[in-house]
């Protein structure tokens, strides 16, 4: 595993994707529920806005294909 050095800012923008990316996968969890059809997945807006404003913060919007090899990086898949 290697071990990515990154400014306040970068990672305050990979951990506001990563919380961004739990609460859809929650949203998205298709666990048993109440009978009928599921609802649509709700993301609070404020965790959207979140992200978004940390990538801006950090120079990194409209540049995923280097903020992704920075998660991955920094977070690498178990």
């Amino acid at each position: 595993m290697s071990t990515a050095l990154l400014t306040d800012r970068e990672r305050t923008a990979v951990q506001a994707y990563l919380r961004l990316l739990h609460t859809v996968r929650a949203a998205l969890d298709t666990r048993p529920g109440p009978p009928g059809p599921p609802g649509p997945p709700v993301v609070p807006p404020s965790v959207l806005a979140e992200a978004e404003t940390a990538l801006a913060r950090a120079g990194l919007s409209g540049n995923e294909e280097v903020f992704f090899r920075m998660l991955r990086d920094w977070h690498p898949e178990p």
